[in-house]
């Protein structure tokens, strides 16, 4: 089958289903709180599954979850369809693109997402802020190692989503410097849920891949603490 001009066979595609299913699950649960979002927001575990869903699924059935997601959460809170909800849309998209991804130039998103920053008045006056993206172009080096491959996926979230509050709501330069302390330990708390999550996903269907054909996915086997 053909969704969104992507060819999807249909048990790649119940499986789509099946992780976005449990990647809402995830959603449920609050992990932080978006400083400077308003009315409240948060951060929650879906932070760490999401990506992960690009290594296992290719970048683009990854991106195609993590919209299905997204959408179903939307109408399930019965959100209003806001600023900050439509913010929230894509950053995770473009982390699990950058997941799946083999290639270096996924670091372009990062890399775009700085100079825009840079580009804007107030993201101009606290420049220093966005070399945090530089992460995620050293990583694109290193996607043989899972941890910076998760740095980089989680970095890549918080680019787009940070020239988004940016451009959105103009949020003033002391906020985003009384940021930086956060960002740094709410990252690597990411990174490390990712990197968990996905020797976990990978644990899970290699100790089915002899009894269950998973050929069409991506079984990362060396992340998988036990196998059939």
């Amino acid at each position: 089958m053909k969704l969104f001009g992507l060819e999807i066979g249909s048990k790649k595609f119940a499986f789509i289903l099946l992780f976005s299913a449990l990647s809402l699950l995830f959603y449920q649960f609050n992990f932080s709180e978006i400083v400077g979002s308003e009315p409240k927001a948060y951060f929650t575990l879906f932070q760490f599954i999401g990506p992960i869903g690009g290594g296992i699924i290719g970048p683009l059935g990854g991106a195609l979850s993590v919209l299905l997601v997204e959408v179903t959460n939307f109408f399930l809170t019965g959100k209003v369809l806001d600023p900050i909800t439509v913010v929230r849309f894509f950053p995770m998209l473009f982390a699990a693109l950058y997941f799946g991804s083999k290639r270096k130039d996924s670091a372009f998103i990062a890399l775009a997402c700085l100079a825009l920053f840079w580009l804007h008045p107030i993201g101009n006056t606290v420049w220093f802020y966005a070399l945090y993206w530089v992460i995620p172009l050293a990583a694109a080096f290193y996607k043989h190692n899972l941890f910076a491959r998760s740095l980089g996926a989680t970095f890549t979230a918080h680019s787009v989503g940070s020239v988004a509050f940016l451009y959105a709501f103009n949020l003033p330069a002391e906020v985003w410097i009384g940021l930086i302390p956060i960002v740094a330990i709410e990252r690597f708390a990411f990174a490390t849920g990712i990197s968990v999550c996905y020797y976990a996903v990978n644990t899970v269907l290699g100790a089915f891949s002899s009894k269950v054909d998973f050929s069409f996915l991506n079984i990362e086997k060396k992340y998988a603490l036990w196998r059939a």
